[in-house]
């Protein structure tokens, strides 16, 4: 059994889905996180909500406290 963290850094620039409390999700590429916080960095992000794409962003930081889950599309 792969531990969350080896498969979180195995989907290093490759596309996921982040979704967060407030019930938005963002679909983009995983730039990178922190270990303490699981701060997340995404690139080249849609913002969704209520199933559709609210806007597009080059670059977003989403706070760890707020991640529901991390997943390929």
């Amino acid at each position: 059994m792969e531990k969350p963290l080896k498969i979180l850094h195995g989907s290093l620039n490759s596309r996921v889905i982040v979704e967060l409390r407030s019930g938005r999700a963002y679909h983009g590429i995983l730039d990178g996180y922190d270990v303490p916080h699981m701060n997340i960095v995404l690139k080249n992000a849609d913002e969704i909500k209520n199933g559709e794409t609210i806007a597009k962003h080059n670059l977003v930081i989403l706070r760890g406290d707020n991640i529901v889950y991390i997943s390929p599309p």
